[in-house]
């Protein structure tokens, strides 16, 4: 699959909001600052079109993008450790959950973890509500750079410890930075578009 047209068409907080079409729809999820923006910028092969912060929770809204007339890409909020008030982590659970449990474009997601770290319990109740929902999910361990090859073996088992993952999961590891496991994503996604 080519992209040659990426294009962002809004941000949504509510259910009738979202933008109407008969695309398939990728979501991507994962706590705050975890790298999902620039996954979709590396995956599109453009530097800015999601946006990129160092602080945490700058996604609060679900935003959703249109890659070419193949399918969309759809940015959930972070979840975890963003220094907001409690009332506004409640919203972007619910504006999670709404989405996750009522947009019947939604084909697959990708749960974005970092794989720097041992998974956050939210990461691990977000993989087992997916797994509930059945939905399919591949695991994407992102800035897998910043590990030494030596470590990488160390981390896997720990994520696969954490989320209790088999050897049939889908599982890469990533970085926006190298490329690496870019090619895995797109032949995850590929499954489900027409």
């Amino acid at each position: 699959m080519k992209i040659n047209n990426t294009e962002f068409i809004r941000s949504a907080a509510k259910f009738e909001d979202y933008p109407r079409h008969h695309l398939p729809e990728i979501a991507l999820a994962g706590r705050s600052n975890v790298g999902k923006s620039s996954l979709i910028n590396n995956i599109v092969n453009r530097r800015k079109m999601a946006f990129t912060s160092s602080k945490p929770g700058k996604t609060q809204t679900i935003n959703f993008y249109k890659v070419d007339n193949y399918f969309y890409f759809v940015d959930l909020p972070g979840y975890g450790f963003a220094r907001v008030p409690q009332e506004v982590k409640d919203e972007w659970g619910r504006m999670i959950e709404t989405y996750l449990f009522n947009r019947r474009n939604l084909e697959s997601v990708l749960l974005i973890i970092d794989a720097r770290h041992k998974p956050t319990d939210d990461d691990l109740m977000m993989y087992n509500w997916l797994v509930e929902m059945n939905m399919p999910t591949l695991v994407v361990a992102t800035k897998i750079d910043k590990v030494k090859n030596s470590q990488r073996n160390k981390q896997k088992r720990l994520i696969n410890k954490k989320l209790s993952l088999t050897e049939f999961t889908p599982f890469t590891f990533f970085s926006a930075e190298t490329g690496e496991g870019k090619g895995r994503v797109m032949e995850f996604i590929s499954q489900f578009i027409d």
